[in-house]
């Protein structure tokens, strides 16, 4: 296995995979920066934008399922997917930061006690994403343990049913950590609503599609878990808890 390849893989999925993120928490909490101007009317941007949102949903939808894994695997070895999906994810979503195009229509221009409300969400999501990394504990964002453990001679993990934290009281708290995220501005123009619209039904369409692969992966075990605990709003306390201890 070329070591050259594998440690440039890793280095390509963190600087693109990872800055990306970046950029896009910036981009959620301060706004769209307006990088390039194509000056284009506001019916035009909003189109584009809706068009760059697709783009990305398409991607990380598409390549995140197992049937298209398996196709992948021809041109791609496994142990390179995760890095290659989360390079591919990267520079999407940094296209879409990058090529994002301001709208002039105000929907909502928050000020005083309030605007520091939404802030204080705003900070609240970002703790709560990176507790649930935590929680995850091997959680392999860019594609790392996966490469090196190749490298290394170690045997792929097999997936392991495991909940803790965050995942006691909902399915999926890292998507509703995002929805909350999102939604959290005291400014909102046009273009930002259909950020958020269509990045809302994007997340929750997801997470159905997530759940048909973790019940293919995990079976009857997983079916109890969406029986027991809720999918994207925890609103029923920790419930979750119940599993673990029986």
């Amino acid at each position: 296995m070329n070591r050259f390849t594998s440690y440039a893989a890793i280095v390509l999925a963190y600087l693109i995979g990872g800055g990306s993120l970046l950029l896009f928490v910036a981009f959620v909490i301060a706004g769209p920066f307006q990088f390039i101007h194509f000056g284009i009317s506001e019916s035009q941007a909003l189109i584009w934008d809706a068009f760059l949102c697709m783009l990305f949903f398409i991607q990380h939808s598409g390549m995140i399922r197992q049937s298209f894994r398996a196709r992948l695997s021809n041109a791609v070895q496994p142990h390179y997917q995760a890095a290659t999906y989360a390079i591919a994810s990267g520079a999407l979503l940094g296209a879409v930061i990058l090529l994002w195009q301001t709208t002039p229509t105000v929907f909502l221009d928050v000020h005083g006690p309030l605007q520091w409300l939404f802030r204080a969400s705003s900070v609240l999501a970002i703790a709560g994403i990176v507790l649930v990394v935590h929680a995850l504990k091997t959680f392999d964002l860019f594609g790392r343990i996966s490469i090196t453990d190749r490298l290394q001679g170690i045997q792929q993990r097999s997936p392991q049913f495991y909940l803790s934290g965050p995942y006691f009281w909902v399915r999926h708290p890292l998507y509703f950590f995002m929805l909350v995220l999102i939604w959290s501005t005291p400014e909102m123009n046009s273009d930002r609503i259909v950020f958020n619209v269509l990045w809302t039904f994007w997340i929750i369409y997801g997470s159905y599609l997530e759940e048909r692969d973790l019940v293919a992966v995990f079976g009857a075990t997983y079916c109890r878990y969406q029986e027991t605990v809720p999918m994207l709003l925890p609103w029923r306390g920790p419930v979750g808890q119940k599993m673990q201890s029986s």
